[in-house]
């Protein structure tokens, strides 16, 4: 096998800077062919409903059906999925389930409000919305850990219902993410995919509720289908390609490190993967492992097109500016694989989840350690946060003036809304006024 041709920079090269932005950009234009497709199914699903979603999914996913009842998923079925799975899964997944529980269980956040002087109450009402619907990828692709991610803080926040979508090509569909359903506590299950399932959630059917927010990962036609109903319902985010960055100082083991950016290259071709470190021999023995570990693994092709395509090894002045360098990049996955990753976290400022030192590989997250694996990417946690219970709750504000507050605050309102030349609101609170 030839050995692997993955780009190196330093911090101290003045090609620096243009080299990391055209490493980093990624094209996330949508074809306009797939854009015309999307909008294409949306609107049938809109105007025609049931009818649509079974011609759909008998057309792309060659699964037909009577009836959009007959694509949801009994009771009886899911039973035998629980059956189905291995023991050893069962607990696994009940063990994950309890640990991202209990963490999102902290998020919960709480109505407040407060009183003033004059009788005067203000404060937050926190509510969850009614309905949520979770996107599943289906088929051979089987991912219960992304059903436990999304499900479960739906569930702490007080969802009333659940409904969850998962394509079945072929009738095909996993026990183990349907297990993992029942565990996470999904209401209704139904065997779609695709745009189509993403309209049948945002503008419901005659079968298939219409949800108040839309989460989970998909392919390309189920990203753009939930960035075009966006505002009709909420979404969690249109992700990226999967992203890691670690910053080593030396003292973890090059063949841990190399499978840590391995992890995410295997997504896709697109996945990337980076590697900081003021220690250029450390650099150099964190290639010799990837090189030796590479031949061994099934998806090797995928990593290494990922790592030629994306990847880098970016030497650093020292870890204060390798820190800058990940502030720069604000990465989904961070790994601070340091001596002293609490001295170095204080100068972290952007990144989507952050791994703590040399045993706490980003694998962990994805399944058990409990904060959610969906994370924002593209640089996008310099503004955005992972999923959580207040993703599924909705603020809303309270407000309650006695006479004497109604009179005081209404001189203000008054004279801002005249400054403004809106009349009829300065009269609204001119009329509550006392001389």
């Amino acid at each position: 096998m030839s050995s692997l041709d993955i780009t190196r920079l330093d911090t101290g090269s003045a090609e620096f800077d243009q080299k990391l932005h055209q490493k980093i950009a990624w094209d996330d234009s949508i074809d306009p062919k797939v854009q015309e497709t999307v909008r294409e199914i949306l609107d049938a699903v809109r105007t025609e409903g049931d009818a649509a979603v079974l011609r759909y999914t008998a057309s792309l996913d060659r699964l037909d059906a009577a009836s959009v009842s007959d694509l949801q998923v009994s009771r009886e079925r899911l039973d035998r999925a629980l059956d189905a799975i291995g023991a050893d899964e069962r607990e696994a997944l009940e063990h994950a389930a309890s640990r991202i529980r209990a963490y999102h269980e902290k998020q919960r956040p709480e109505s407040w409000q407060y009183e003033e002087a004059d009788g005067t109450r203000l404060g937050q009402r926190v509510l969850p919305v009614d309905r949520a619907g979770l996107y599943v990828p289906g088929g051979k692709a089987a991912y219960p850990s992304s059903v436990l991610m999304n499900a479960i803080p739906a569930r702490v926040a007080g969802v009333s219902e659940v409904v969850m979508v998962v394509p079945a090509p072929d009738g095909e569909l996993s026990d183990l993410v349907l297990a993992a359903a029942v565990i996470a506590g999904v209401d209704r299950i139904y065997t779609l995919g695709g745009a189509q399932a993403i309209a049948a959630l945002a503008y419901g059917t005659e079968t298939v509720p219409a949800v108040d927010k839309i989460v989970g990962p998909g392919n390309i036609f189920v990203a753009m289908a939930k960035r075009e109903v966006f505002g009709i319902v909420g979404i969690d985010m249109v992700a990226g390609p999967s992203e890691i960055l670690v910053v080593g100082d030396g003292t973890t083991d090059p063949d841990w490190i190399a499978m840590d950016l391995f992890s995410q290259a295997e997504h896709d071709e697109q996945a990337q993967s980076i590697l900081v470190s003021p220690d250029a021999d450390y650099l150099d023995r964190v290639h010799q492992s990837m090189e030796k570990l590479l031949p061994t693994m099934e998806r090797a092709e995928i990593i290494r097109r990922s790592l030629e395509d994306r990847g880098m090894l970016i030497k650093v002045a020292s870890l204060s500016e390798a820190a800058d360098v990940s502030n720069r990049i604000a990465p989904e996955h961070l790994e601070l694989s340091v001596a002293d990753p609490d001295g170095l976290l204080a100068e972290i400022r952007h990144a989507g989840a952050i791994f703590m030192g040399s045993y706490t590989a980003e694998v962990l997250g994805d399944y058990c350690a409990g904060p959610n694996h969906v994370l924002p990417t593209g640089g996008t946690a310099r503004f955005s946060s992972p999923l959580g219970v207040y993703d599924f709750q909705k603020r809303s504000s309270v407000i309650y003036f006695t006479g004497e507050g109604a009179s005081q605050a209404g001189r203000t309102a008054s004279v801002l809304a005249r400054g403004e030349g809106l009349t009829a609101h300065a009269r609204s609170a001119e009329y509550r006024l006392r001389s």
